[in-house]
């Protein structure tokens, strides 16, 4: 019932952090790896890669001003309308090999994953609008793709080194994440779960890394649907599209293999639309 419908192929490395501008009506995303952003218009498909940066590009989000706040190698930087790159913090955490996916809360705050220089050094860290940062937990190699309940009363994060979902109490008052607890367990068949996304009914769009799919898991964290792609690296997902009813999803690999389709972004229509993607709201 899903028809996948190849976007932009720029033989991205590592294709991640999919994320929709409803201002624009653009879908933006990243190669991790070659530091480069691009963005697609969707109604005309229209896209450009408008930036690379010298550093690589964990994740991102949209600042409410309309600058992008750059994840990079254990610094963040702002990405300005006018193009320029300004560093506003760097050298958080020696144990992080480079951050790793980004999404922002409702009230401008950041949950930053990272990944580690050992199975137990990464984490996930948060990012206040005052600037200040605070480590969240630690405990796993690579931190991964991350969304909120519709509800705003639950936190879901991936950690891809023990192939798990997890998801936890939200105080969005706060931003304080308590009583974690495992959603989902993958087995290692289905590949590795990486970045996610939730739509309206609380179900959570998980793509697989050496999978070559995106699972869709119901509320209690089974399997209710499989897409499958025509590339093994299945990176992440974002609900796109005026109603948020075309998931987008990225995926890697590039230098690794011969298929050409790889690092193509892609996406499909949905029959049951997305939840709103915040903007973070970090004083630079």
């Amino acid at each position: 019932m899903f028809s996948c419908e190849p976007v932009a192929n720029y033989r991205c490395e590592v294709g991640e952090n999919p994320l929709w501008d409803e201002r624009e009506g653009r879908l933006y995303w990243v190669d991790i790896d070659t530091g480069r952003l691009f963005r697609v218009d969707h109604e005309s498909g229209e896209h450009e890669c408008f930036y690379r940066g010298s550093e690589k590009i964990g994740g991102f989000t949209c600042q409410e001003d309309g600058s992008l706040l750059l994840f990079e190698v254990d610094r963040i930087a702002v990405l300005g309308k006018d193009g320029r790159r300004r560093v506003i913090t760097e050298h958080i955490d020696g144990d992080m090999v480079r951050f790793n996916d980004a999404i922002a809360d409702p009230e401008g705050r950041v949950f930053a994953g990272s990944i580690g220089k050992t199975d137990q050094s990464g984490g996930l860290y948060r990012i206040d609008r005052d600037g200040s940062i605070a480590v969240v937990w630690k405990g796993t190699g690579c931190a991964n793709g991350m969304g909120f309940s519709p509800d705003l009363q639950h936190f879901y994060w991936t950690c891809s080194t023990t192939y798990a979902i997890y998801v936890a109490d939200y105080q969005r008052e706060t931003g304080v994440l308590s009583n974690r607890r495992i959603f989902h367990r993958a087995p290692r068949e289905h590949g590795i779960p990486d970045g996610m996304t939730v739509d309206r009914l609380g179900r959570v769009w998980s793509a697989r890394w050496d999978g070559s799919t995106v699972l869709c898991l119901d509320t209690q964290g089974d399997v209710l649907e499989r897409v499958v792609l025509p590339v093994s690296r299945v990176s992440s997902a974002a609900f796109g599209g005026p109603k948020l009813d075309t998931l987008y999803v990225t995926t890697a690999g590039g230098t690794w293999g011969d298929n050409e389709a790889d690092g193509t972004l892609y996406r499909f229509k949905v029959p049951v639309p997305g939840t709103s993607q915040f903007r973070s709201r970090v004083r630079l």
